[in-house]
């Protein structure tokens, strides 16, 4: 172990202990001088704390990876060369002196807006001046400059008393190749997990880093902003798109959209969409309210599953009930992706997003849900996994008032893969939660399933499922990219029918509706077996099952229309009689629709320059973003990628109209759905 005597390793060490000392310090600082601690709970604080200091044991490891990398490099051995010395002396003062000065910009930031620093302050680079002119005018500039300069100069003091106890000394005695060799081997593994910032790290199968989201855990921003690094949050904020919509070309839309969801107070220069929607008469008359479980099948298409043409009946439970319920054959995701599909779930509103996912965006996490308008309702949200992927924790905790998130460190049940326990003990425990609940005490829970995707893991305590060995032609020629896949829709449709049992010996299956639906499509190989177009229009991605369960109160029907996913929860509180007031884009299906045959707004490629489109259950049209290059197509054509615009030119304008419109306003009511702080 003589490689632990190395100088070098003395000062990396110190350096990232002085580091992290300072950023605690400050964190300290700003709890006692500007955090509302009063608003926080003696529970929460210490959690919190944890999760700041993890953060800022980040930020310190990121400060010294040069100076690692500096150390490390044998012919610019900082004890040797004083200028490669005093380079590293001059950017360890510069980055810490500009990281001082951003501090002191978060606090004043909080104070002011009770905010932590993110990428809206460089709004006010747009009023330099008068801003410049605030700050002057309202804070002792002098004296806060004379107390930065003053810790500039006490860190480079630090700096150089921690040369002089490790660089300066002495050299030990040379450490061989190999004790180096596995030195940097323990060092560097000590470093990725301090960077990855998880005790759960150790979960090698799983090392899911800290996000910002972590520090959200309460649904209280008061108590998340002590948790937050004001630098790492600030960058994760820089890297959004600066452009997230426009008012003109939502303004220019207007009209078309507002009536299409039905705006009764039209406001087109403030751009508003929120409407009232009071008890319906089709409400479902019930001795007490039911309870909603929401099942999310994750990668399930319709292209997979029995009832809607696959010829080798993979879905058996999911055909039973599909006979049994109300089920839709033209059910579509707004976009693709699994973040995105639990966005437009919760809020109603299409995640169109054209860089990473809108869970990931801090600065509108918080959003408002139908699913608050559930008065007395216990509200549950589950999953098998991390809910901390895609930041989606943040919009679960903070959009959903009281909610209990339950994830992968809550199960007893073992982890089977990268993302948790399996959908079977995932049913069974959760069934057992739900069943605890009081009969009297109606709930609204949402199941996310995580199975069905790569690397199809299929357990072995799997309550007698078995795989089946099919040539891989024949899956193929179904739609399947394999056999493994093939069986993981199987498996995912016997827990479908294990959970119905479930919920029948916990008590809660015949007080309860139940809404299956997929999230998106996986890649798939050949599709005879649908039409044409769904292939060649790329429509397989988006097209998924829906059906709405609940026997008691529903005859089984089948509905012909294009219905989309933001349509689900104001549909739901159209069934349980809740009046609400809505800002999405969502309307309930069981109300005439204003344009006729029912449209779906969709993004058909996604990226800087995305492909929108609109759909209904004969028509698809899609064009560029801008609104350019539009074409019309035929669903039920055998050659769908014909433009038929010249043949239905008043269904082409309405669509065109309509597509861009509900695009727009998707953009805009993402941002101004946000919830206000209470």
């Amino acid at each position: 172990m003589s490689w632990l005597k190395s100088r070098r390793l003395h000062y990396l060490a110190g350096l990232t202990a002085l580091l992290f000392i300072l950023f605690a310090s400050l964190r300290v600082l700003f709890l006692l001088g500007f955090s509302a601690v009063e608003s926080i709970s003696e529970s929460d604080v210490l959690p919190t704390l944890g999760i700041g200091l993890r953060f800022d044991l980040r930020l310190a490891l990121l400060l010294m990876l040069p100076a690692g990398i500096l150390l490390a490099l044998p012919k610019l051995r900082l004890a040797r060369f004083r200028a490669v010395r005093w380079l590293l002396r001059a950017y360890l003062v510069l980055a810490v002196a500009a990281l001082g000065l951003l501090y002191i910009l978060d606090f004043g930031h909080y104070a002011y807006l009770g905010v932590r620093l993110n990428a809206t302050v460089l709004r006010f680079a747009g009023d330099a001046q008068i801003s410049a002119g605030m700050l002057w005018q309202t804070y002792p500039v002098l004296w806060i400059t004379l107390a930065w300069l003053a810790g500039a100069a006490l860190w480079a003091w630090a700096l150089l008393r921690l040369e002089r106890a490790t660089l300066n000394r002495p050299p030990a005695q040379r450490v061989g190749v190999l004790p180096a060799l596995g030195g940097a081997a323990v060092v560097g593994v000590l470093v990725f997990f301090g960077l990855l910032g998880r005790a759960t790290a150790l979960n090698l199968e799983n090392p899911v880093p800290l996000r910002w989201s972590d520090a959200f855990f309460s649904g209280n921003s008061q108590v998340a902003a002590l948790g937050l690094n004001p630098a790492l949050f600030l960058f994760d904020t820089l890297t959004l798109e600066p452009s997230a919509f426009d008012e003109a070309a939502t303004r220019e839309h207007y009209a078309v959209v507002a009536d299409y969801l039905g705006v009764s107070d039209r406001d087109a220069q403030g751009l508003n969409f929120f409407r009232q929607q009071s008890v319906q008469a089709h409400r479902i008359q019930a001795e007490r309210p039911p309870n909603v479980v929401f099942v999310m099948l994750e990668s399930l298409g319709t292209s997979a599953v029995g009832a809607y043409g696959n010829p080798l009946n993979p879905t058996p439970n999911l055909d039973r009930l599909a006979k049994e319920s109300w089920f839709f054959r033209h059910f579509y995701v707004p976009v693709t992706g699994t973040a995105k599909t639990v966005w437009a779930s919760i809020t109603g509103i299409p995640d169109v997003s054209r860089q990473e996912t809108a869970t990931r965006n801090p600065l509108i996490a918080r959003q408002r849900t139908l699913i608050n308008a559930l008065d007395g309702y216990e509200k549950f949200y589950m999953i098998g996994g991390n809910a901390g992927w895609a930041n989606i924790n943040a919009l679960i905790r903070q959009s959903i008032d009281g909610v209990r998130l339950y994830e992968e460190r809550d199960w007893q049940s073992p982890q089977v893969d990268v993302w948790g326990i399996s959908d079977l003990d995932f049913f069974k425990e959760s069934s057992r939660i739900l069943g605890a609940v009081p009969k009297d005490q109606p709930f609204f829970a949402y199941l996310q399933t995580s199975g069905n995707h790569r690397p199809f893991t299929i357990p072995k305590n799997n309550d007698g499922f078995e795989a089946l060995d099919l040539p891989l032609e024949q899956v193929q020629q179904a739609g399947s990219r394999s056999v493994e896949q093939f069986n993981a829709v199987r498996l995912l449709d016997f827990n479908i029918g294990r959970l119905m049992e479930l919920a029948k010996e916990q008590g809660f299956y015949d007080n309860t509706i139940f809404v299956f639906f997929g999230d998106h499509n996986t890649r798939i190989s050949q599709i005879p077996h649908m039409a044409p177009a769904f292939e060649q229009l790329g429509l397989e991605s988006n097209n998924v099952p829906l059906l709405i369960h609940a026997p008691q109160w529903l005859a089984p029907r089948e509905f012909d229309d294009a219905v989309g996913l933001a349509d689900l929860l104001p549909t739901v509180a159209g069934m349980l009689g809740v009046p609400f007031s809505n800002g999405s884009l969502g309307r309930d299906i069981q109300q005439p629709a204003p344009e006729g045959e029912r449209v779906v707004p969709l993004v058909l490629q996604e990226g800087s320059f995305p492909v929108i489109g609109a759909v209904t259950r004969d028509f698809l049209l899609q064009m560029q973003h801008d609104g350019s290059s539009p074409t019309l197509h035929s669903l039920h054509s055998p050659t769908p990628r014909d433009n038929v615009a010249a043949d239905h030119p008043q269904e082409f304008q309405r669509l065109l109209a309509l597509s861009r419109g509900l695009h727009e306003a998707s953009r805009l009511q993402m941002y101004r759905n946000v919830r206000p702080e209470e």
